[in-house]
């Protein structure tokens, strides 16, 4: 029981940090410089999330031969590119890696 108490509390003090983050800043109260950077934050964030995944291994070491997710990564961003959509795109690397495990 005391887990499911330990992972309520860690759950509240994440939503509630979140939170305050969203009240206590105004965004009409922010300088137009302090806008533009912030226009970059999810760009320069979805690399740090995405590249590891892709270019580590199982035990964190740079995997460059014979990797199959950088040819699905490669084959998802240009079906991106060309379709203009997530889901396609989504299918697309998906599939693309599937298809290099698999066979």
């Amino acid at each position: 029981m005391s887990i499911w108490i330990s992972i309520i509390i860690a759950g509240l003090i994440n939503y509630l940090s979140r939170l305050s983050s969203v009240l206590i800043i105004n965004p009409k109260s922010m300088n137009y410089t302090t806008k533009q950077v912030l226009k970059y934050v999810p760009s320069a964030i979805f690399p740090a999330i995405i590249f590891p995944a892709i270019f580590l291994d199982e035990s964190g070491l740079f995997h460059l031969e014979n990797n199959p997710k950088i040819i699905a990564s490669f084959i998802a961003v240009v079906a991106g590119i060309m379709s203009k959509n997530i889901i396609i795109t989504i299918l697309a690397g998906l599939s693309t890696y599937w298809m290099i495990i698999f066979f």
